[in-house]
């Protein structure tokens, strides 16, 4: 009787938000898959994008960050074999479009999407198997000069088209290729 009041504590702990949330678990319970995927950050308010535009800029509160993380985990794990890890590690990132606050206070904050403002990436990856042997991997600076006539981001409302566009085409080159 003891116990059951103990386990009924401990899920209202965690209900509430107290604590590591409790699931109750059996011999029969799925345990969800190892993320294939990982997306990190080094010293993100060292990022050119940050230097130029602050974190006061609506894409940088870090939601851009966020969005970015969630798209390349979305894309990249259906080309990570079970088992596999790619782990991504972006050193700086510069979103494409610029700000030109010399036409004003008006303008402060219009990103000019303008060809001299492409989108770049830097970027560290590892591809490591299960048993914790490295696959691939490599450091890649990507950048897009044609970035407004790329038609894989035309046709698009997303403010992150033309960085997602980018990405994408790393990706797609295919584990051998990154």
């Amino acid at each position: 009787m003891q116990s059951r009041h103990v386990v009924l504590l401990l899920m209202a702990v965690g209900f509430l938000g107290f604590g590591a949330p409790c699931v109750a678990t059996s011999a029969h319970a799925e345990v969800a898959p190892a993320a294939r995927v990982s997306v990190h950050y080094q010293d993100p308010h060292e990022f050119t994008e940050s230097r130029e535009a602050g974190f006061t800029h609506e894409y940088n509160h870090g939601d851009y960050l966020q969005r970015l993380q969630k798209f390349l985990i979305a894309r990249a794990t259906p080309m990570v074999a079970p088992g596999d890890h790619l782990a991504i590690t972006f050193t700086n990132i510069k979103l494409a479009g610029g700000y030109e606050p010399w036409l004003g206070p008006r303008w402060n904050d219009v990103r000019f999407m303008r060809n001299r403002y492409p989108p770049r990436f830097d970027l560290n990856f590892k591809l490591t198997a299960a048993d914790g042997q490295v696959i691939r991997e490599g450091t890649r600076k990507l950048v897009d000069y044609s970035y407004l006539m790329n038609s894989g981001a035309t046709g698009s409302s997303d403010a992150l088209r033309y960085d997602k566009a980018l990405l994408a085409r790393w990706l797609s080159r295919g584990p051998a290729n990154w």
